[in-house]
């Protein structure tokens, strides 16, 4: 899904086997497909009936003329005409009403099976895609297909039933006039395969460009304090503009397309129209033909070319709706990492931890070595901490201890099983993590909490509030527990964040605690708070914690330096302490002097 390169294939034709694996987008439709077929039977009855019109207003002149071939009156004719246009109003109503009821609960099972799907993709898909170009597949791609189910689709069908219905009426009133209007057909198909093409490339660049122009929006929204601080707005809006201006170029090219092809549609028929007019009143003055009939021909040449310009916007249409349903697909065949609506049968661990030799590069960056032979044992209800230089391999560690990655050689072991045979969900469940940065999600205080569970009762929450130290400030709010955090938690100061994220791996009550400097860019205020809090929440648990500031780590019972992506040294604070010319001693003495 990102930037299409010089070097990617060739956007494929349109073909049987491409058609095919469209349409199996339609399996989500399936459960509505009799609604589906009544709104198709509808749709016939309403073009069947929308057809009979020409032939009327060509009975009402000659009836007037006293030529008609039916023995009615003009009156009568009239109230003919009413009935089918009451009868014609009442069935598109219908049939607008259940084709947008199909789409509506078609298009948000799609919705809902593209989120489902993305939230139980890999962390490494998230790494390979940008995220405005991820939210461009729910919005963009997903609202064309919206369109080609609601409205595409069944227009198309009802300007072929017209086409057909059309032509064959004119061949059997006007078999001579006919062959002058369908000896443009073969100009007019050739066209919109041509341009049907082309626009089919076009449309889909231009969703690209604007997935690009959404991530722009995206990555200034999520960073704007980073924006305001280096006064830059005026680059974010050039940034922004550039991305729009390149969509309004390939949307441009996308008109002057479909321009053209109207352009050659709309000369064929008005050209041929004018000729039949012509040729049918030299026919009505020549006696072989009455005026009526000349005005059921016209308007019926009407219907057919409409039908013919319809056929071909709508055709472009949906081939753009195709061109969506690929990258939708893309998505849909990407291979899961967890199973979202599976049932997941928990498991229960002590917390016995080991890193068998274990070697690492991240998927994006295969020529990068990050953990090189890494190996290290925790015994359940220990508490160890890794310390080392930024890109040493801490955070690394974390991650693979939560299956965010596969290994690339070596073994990790969860009470003497190798994590790989866990199923990711179920030893998750028994993990909680405290990031340094924590992110919380925009809605209030105790949605926040219950992240870590769900179905906790209040006086859970409040308990798992206190523990973590944060009961008071919630408390202090107006709103208490219902005080809304805004995005990202920006509402609440670091210390704020902190505790409330602690507070919510109180409430998941795991096994494996994994603590990634979470007092480091706090004050010594909150640093205190937070602590206490982290102490509470450490009791009895597996705690693995990468520490920046070396005071928090002073009683845990090992601690592992690590150094290009290697443990270097292993020991007590107070064992490490007496290597003279260790790694961990000279960075004690550094941050304890300067302390």
């Amino acid at each position: 899904m990102a930037k299409k390169d010089k070097n990617e294939p060739p956007l494929p034709k349109l073909s049987r086997e491409s058609l095919r694996e469209a349409l199996a987008i339609f399996k989500f439709i399936g459960p509505y497909r009799w609604v589906l077929a009544l709104g198709f039977v509808l749709l016939f009855v309403s073009s069947a009936v929308f057809m009979v019109f020409p032939y009327l207003s060509g009975q009402l002149v000659d009836t007037a003329q006293g030529k008609g071939e039916w023995d009615l009156t003009l009156s009568q004719l009239g109230i003919v005409l009413g009935v089918i246009i009451v009868i014609q109003s009442i069935v598109s109503y219908a049939r607008v009403l259940i084709f947008a009821y199909a789409s509506e609960k078609g298009i948000a099972a799609v919705r809902k099976a593209v989120y489902e799907k993305l939230v139980s993709l890999p962390i490494t898909f998230f790494e390979e895609n940008r995220s405005g170009e991820i939210v461009s597949r729910l919005t963009s791609d997903v609202g064309k297909l919206y369109s080609a189910f609601s409205i595409t689709l069944a227009e198309f069908m009802r300007q072929i039933f017209i086409l057909i219905v059309g032509i064959g009426f004119l061949i059997f009133r006007a078999a001579d006039l006919s062959l002058v209007m369908l000896s443009t057909f073969p100009v007019i198909m050739v066209g919109a395969i041509f341009f049907g093409r082309y626009i089919r490339q076009l449309s889909k660049k231009r969703q690209e460009e604007l997935a690009e122009s959404n991530n722009a929006i995206s990555e200034a929204v999520q960073s704007i304090q980073v924006v305001k601080a280096f006064t830059n707005e005026l680059f974010e809006s050039i940034r922004y503009g550039k991305t729009i201006d390149r969509v309004v170029k390939i949307s441009l090219k996308f008109a002057h397309a479909r321009a053209i092809f109207s352009m050659l549609i709309i000369t064929l028929l008005f050209g041929s129209l004018f000729f039949i007019i012509w040729r049918g009143a030299m026919m009505v003055e020549a006696g072989t033909m009455t005026a009526g009939n000349l005005i059921e021909f016209v308007v019926y040449t009407g219907f057919i070319g409409g039908s013919i310009a319809g056929i071909g916007n709508f055709y472009t249409e949906i081939l753009g709706a195709l061109g969506a349903t690929e990258r939708i697909r893309e998505i849909l065949a990407e291979p899961s990492e967890v199973e979202v609506n599976g049932d997941i049968e928990p498991v229960h661990i002590e917390g016995n931890i080991a890193f068998e030799a274990v070697h690492f590069n991240y998927p994006t960056r295969k020529d990068v070595d990050v953990l090189k032979g890494i190996s290290f044992e925790v015994e359940a209800g220990e508490k160890v901490a890794l310390v080392g230089t930024s890109g040493a391999g801490k955070s690394t560690i974390v991650q693979l201890l939560l299956k965010f990655y596969d290994i690339d050689s070596g073994a990790i072991r969860v009470d003497g099983r190798d994590i790989r045979d866990y199923n990711s969900t179920a030893l998750r469940q028994n993990i909680a993590i405290v990031p340094q940065e924590v992110i919380l999600l925009g809605g209030t205080i105790r949605e926040n909490i219950l992240y870590g569970k769900p179905e906790a009762t209040e006086a859970e929450i409040i308990a798992a509030a206190k523990k973590a130290n944060a009961w008071e400030f919630i408390e202090a709010f107006p709103e208490g527990l219902d005080t809304v955090v805004g995005e990202r938690g920006v509402k609440l100061s670091g210390g704020q964040r902190q505790r409330v994220a602690i507070a919510r791996a109180i409430l998941k009550d795991p096994v494996i605690l994994l603590l990634d400097e979470a007092t480091s860019s706090l004050d010594a205020e909150s640093e205190k708070a937070v602590q206490d809090a982290l102490n509470v929440l450490m009791e009895g648990r597996t705690s693995i914690i990468i520490a920046h500031r070396l005071a928090t780590i002073r009683d845990v019972d090992c601690i592992y330096v690590l150094e290009n992506g290697r443990i270097i040294e292993e020991g007590t604070h107070e064992e490490l302490s007496l290597l003279d010319d260790g790694a961990y001693n000279s960075l004690a003495k550094l941050q304890f002097e300067v302390a």
